[in-house]
Formats: structure tokens, C-alpha cells, sequence
């Protein structure tokens, strides 16, 4: 079966996976059935934007790699089906969740270099990585306010204010080149908001970690407004378009 084949059932197949797993988990779950239903609401949004973000493509297609990125979605999908009831009812996570974030987290890597030896890298591929990459955090942010204080969900957040503010100036959406540090930070976030969610923890300890992790991102993303700003700045006193 070609990659423009594989679309279709790879998308639905992971929809199919989460739904009956995440039915598998609320059925361990003691909390209130609204409060299941809310975890079970918030999975079902990650794991049919990850199948959307494959049935989207123009033309439509699936490779090893986004398999791969499938299987992580469902992953934090389920992270999200424990992680919003306990938002709620303050509950300290137990084992499960970071062991399905942590899966979720170490496969990231995995995604990339499937692609690389496989020949599929796609500027599509790229972005559904991200884009999991960024409900990742999301959801382990919401997971570790109950433990930490709800002043993570702004981890969490903060991707995604910057995309909206890309909507409100286009410049900000230009990619930027490669940084290490960039990366460095960006694969310090679901690593400190996991250590916090690990039982036995100290409480300063599960609180601090996360806060410098936010730290560090919010110097990386004023960075980056910084750098794009200028560049924008520098395109309209003449610089050709394609360097901005």
C-alpha cells in the first residue's frame, strides 16, 4: 500500500486505538463520570486533530514517520484523558501518566529519523510533529498544576499564543534558523513538567523545575519575537522579502 494510500487507515486507525483505549482507562479511573467524560473529551480533540492533520494534506499522504507521530498523539491523547480530571479534583497523578508521557516524550526523536532513512521528510511532516510536540506540553502542563501550581498551564500555553499571534502579525510565522538552544529548551519542557508528575517528588523540587523551565522559555520566545521583529523591521528598509 503506496504513502497516499495508507492516509485514510492510518488516521482512522489511530482515532480507533485511542477510543478504546481511553474507554480502557476511564474504565480505572474513580473520578466522577463528567469528569471522565471532560479527560475523554479533551483525548478525542488531540487525536482527531493528529487525524486531520494527515487527511488535510493536499495530496493526501502517510509515511512511516507520521506512524510514528500518530502513535505519539495517541499517547498524549491518553495523557490527556487522566490529566483533566485531575485538574479538577487536585489529585496527585500517580505512575501512569508520565509513563504515557514519558513514551510519548522519548519517541519524539524517533519520528525524525524514520523519516530521514526512509526518504519521507515533508515541510507536513515537519509541522504534525510540532504540533504534537506542542500538545505534548499542553497536556502534561495541565497535569502538573495540581502538583505544582496552576501557574504551568502557561508552559503549556505559551506555543500557542504565539501562533496566535502570528495570525495577527505575519511576519512572526517566518521560520527562523536552526538553533540549539532553541531545541535545548524546547526538550527541557516535557522533561521538567514529568519530573514533577514522578510520585515521591518533593513538592519545592516539582515546583521549581517546571519554573525554570518556563523561564527559559519565555527568554527563548522573547528571543524570538526579538530576532523576528528585526528581521521585519530590516525587510521594510529594503532587504529582499525571502531573508525576511
Amino acid at each position: 500500500m503506496g504513502a497516499a494510500e495508507r492516509a485514510v487507515p492510518d488516521a482512522f486507525g489511530a482515532v480507533s486505538i485511542y477510543v478504546l483505549s481511553a474507554l480502557w482507562l476511564t474504565s480505572l479511573s474513580p473520578s466522577m463520570p463528567v469528569l471522565q467524560l471532560a479527560g475523554l473529551c479533551a483525548g478525542a480533540l488531540v487525536a482527531v486533530a493528529a487525524a486531520g492533520s494527515v487527511l488535510r494534506r493536499i495530496p493526501r499522504f502517510s509515511t512511516p514517520a507520521d506512524r510514528v507521530t500518530l502513535l505519539r498523539a495517541i499517547l498524549v491523547a491518553l495523557c490527556a484523558v487522566l490529566a483533566v480530571p485531575q485538574l479538577f479534583t487536585g489529585r496527585r497523578t500517580d505512575l501512569l501518566l508520565p509513563i504515557l508521557g514519558g513514551a510519548a516524550f522519548l519517541l519524539d526523536g524517533l519520528d525524525g529519523v524514520v523519516a530521514r532513512r526512509t526518504g519521507t521528510s515533508s515541510p507536513a511532516g515537519a509541522r504534525f510533529d510540532s504540533a504534537t510536540d506542542a500538545a505534548l506540553v499542553l497536556v502534561l502542563s495541565v497535569a502538573a498544576a495540581p502538583v505544582a501550581g496552576v501557574w504551568t498551564l502557561g508552559i503549556g500555553a505559551m506555543y500557542y499564543a504565539f501562533v496566535a499571534a502570528g495570525l495577527v502579525r505575519p511576519h512572526l510565522r517566518v521560520a527562523l534558523p536552526p538553533s540549539v538552544s532553541r531545541k535545548a529548551i524546547g526538550a527541557f519542557q516535557p522533561f521538567a513538567l514529568l519530573f514533577a508528575l514522578l510520585p515521591g517528588v518533593p513538592a519545592v523540587a516539582a515546583a521549581s523545575v517546571p519554573a525554570l523551565a518556563l523561564a527559559l522559555l519565555a527568554l527563548s520566545f522573547t528571543r524570538d519575537v526579538v530576532q523576528l521583529e528585526h528581521l521585519h523591521r530590516a525587510g521594510l528598509q529594503g532587504v529582499p522579502a525571502a531573508v525576511a
